[in-house]
Order: structure tokens, then C-alpha cells, then sequence
């Protein structure tokens, strides 16, 4: 195969979107699991949505002249996330989706970041296989959640929207957690509308950019944690993605009306800290 890799643009959104709805769907249907993307316009938007981020740096592969696959590297001060990688399923299991990773991999030592993680389908052995093979361990089994909101509230735990005053709080509560904060994503977050944090005895225990597919939670405790999900309206894309290990929090969802809708695996490269608190990551990380 003649492929050829370079910077993706704008311009390439709507066939790297057709591309994203054609994999996942191909590789959920083989596993009899729910797509992640439900129509290709929901691909194409998320797309346009990441090539617009000044913040994400994408690569596209060609061959004979047409976009077959493309990853995107979602990079904050200390850590990237990797992202979705997608491959046109008439040409998967040709090595181009271990090249669109290489590619990605050599930016992250480029931009000297102290780690890169990305999040998995549990039921795609090739993912799984591939990436452990380019270095990446596996962290944390997840559990894909999905549902209607309990719309439930915890005397104590108030929970109301971020601003950018918070940020610090926030920046700090995150890096306590992880050893690390996400300040970038934070800040588009707040500025977006989407995030929010939970005030406990006049102090912020904890926050979320948004309690969904795409964003990502800190907690001192599984009790900001259930504050946040119990005070959502919805759960944003797919859902959200909470740590099985977490067995307090999987019972406390399951019998609240929410569903296990797909296993997923979190996994890095590089700089690794085990969770001091509770957490929920994103699709990323």
C-alpha cells in the first residue's frame, strides 16, 4: 500500500468522520456491541469539534489519493490523550493504524510530555494487542455507564457551576488525585459551560468538566462523585466511564437505575500515578 501520514486540517473532517462511524460500527457489530457514534453526522461533528481545537494535533493516512485513517493527540501541559483512532475497515489489520499511533507517540516525546494514555474497547483484542505491544500498560478496567439521571442530591454536597476562580481549586484537587492536573481542559470546559464543581464545608472536594463520554471527573471521595452524577441533567454521548474497581460506586450506579453498557480498559505510557481519591476519566483518559 502506498500510504502517506501528515497534519490533518479542517478540510478533512467530513471523510475522516464517515471513516469514524464505518470503523466503530464495524468492530461493535463483530462483538455485538452498541456503536459508539449512532449516525455518521454524530462522527462528522466530533470531527469538525477536534479539528477546530487548537489544543489536539491530528494526522490523517492517505493512499492513492483518499483519507483511509486518522488519530488525533489531545495535548495538555503534562499528559496527551490519544484519540479516537480510526482506520476504513476495507483496509484494517494492514499496519496502518500501528503507523497513525507511531506517528502520534513521536509528537508526544517531541513535545517532551511526561505521558500519553488512551482508553480501549475491553472487547477489541487487536487495540489491546497493539498498544501493549508499542509500550502502554494497562491501569484501570472500566465499565461504560449509561442510563437515565437519578436525579439525586446529598445534604452537605452542593454542587453548581464552575467559573474560571475555581480553576486553582480545582488545578490543585486534580493534582493531589493524580499527580498532575488537566488545566487546559479544565479551562475550555468552564468556558464551555459544561463543567461543574461540588463545594463540601465551604471548600471545592471535587469537579467534572462534564459527567459524560468526552469529560472527566476528580474527587476527594465517592461522595462528590454520586453528588455530580445524581446532579446531572443527562450523561453526555455514550455515558460515562467509571473505574470497576470502584465497587462502592459500580453498586451505587447499578442500583440507581443505571447500566453497564460495554467493558472498556485505561491505558498509559510514561508517567503513571495510582488515583489518591476518586475519579472518572474520560474516552481519553
Amino acid at each position: 500500500m502506498n500510504l502517506i501520514l501528515r497534519p490533518g486540517n479542517a478540510a478533512d473532517a467530513n471523510a475522516c468522520g464517515e471513516i469514524c462511524y464505518k470503523a466503530f460500527k464495524s468492530i461493535a457489530d463483530q462483538h455485538n456491541f452498541p456503536p459508539d457514534f449512532p449516525n455518521p453526522e454524530t462522527a462528522i461533528g466530533l470531527m469538525n469539534y477536534i479539528f477546530s481545537d487548537a489544543g489536539t494535533y491530528s494526522v490523517v493516512a492517505e493512499s492513492e489519493g483518499q483519507i483511509v485513517g486518522s488519530n488525533f493527540l489531545w495535548e495538555d501541559i503534562f499528559i496527551a490523550g490519544v484519540g479516537p483512532i480510526t482506520i476504513d475497515p476495507g483496509i484494517q489489520n494492514t499496519s496502518v493504524g500501528r503507523k497513525l499511533m507511531e506517528w502520534v507517540l513521536q509528537r508526544v516525546e517531541k513535545q517532551k510530555l511526561a505521558g500519553v494514555r488512551l482508553v480501549q474497547a475491553a472487547y477489541h483484542n487487536r487495540s489491546m494487542s497493539l498498544y501493549s505491544k508499542l509500550g502502554f500498560d494497562v491501569r484501570e478496567p472500566l465499565s461504560q455507564m449509561q442510563g437515565a439521571a437519578p436525579g439525586i442530591s446529598f445534604p452537605g454536597y452542593h454542587v453548581r457551576p464552575a467559573k474560571e476562580t475555581d480553576l486553582d481549586s480545582c488545578n490543585q484537587l486534580c493534582f493531589r488525585v493524580h499527580g498532575h492536573t488537566r488545566s487546559h481542559e479544565l479551562l475550555g470546559a468552564v468556558k464551555a459551560g459544561t463543567a461543574s464543581v461540588v463545594e463540601y464545608e465551604g471548600r471545592i472536594t471535587g469537579y467534572a468538566t462534564q459527567v459524560g463520554f468526552l469529560g472527566h471527573a476528580v474527587a476527594e471521595s465517592n461522595h462528590e462523585l454520586k453528588a455530580m452524577i445524581g446532579a446531572s441533567a443527562n450523561f453526555s454521548g455514550p455515558g460515562f466511564l467509571l473505574p470497576s474497581r470502584n465497587a462502592e460506586m459500580l453498586r451505587w450506579c447499578l442500583n440507581n437505575g443505571l447500566r453497564i453498557v460495554q467493558p472498556m480498559t485505561l491505558m498509559s505510557k510514561g508517567l503513571y500515578n495510582e488515583p489518591a481519591g476518586a475519579f472518572l476519566p474520560s474516552v481519553l483518559y
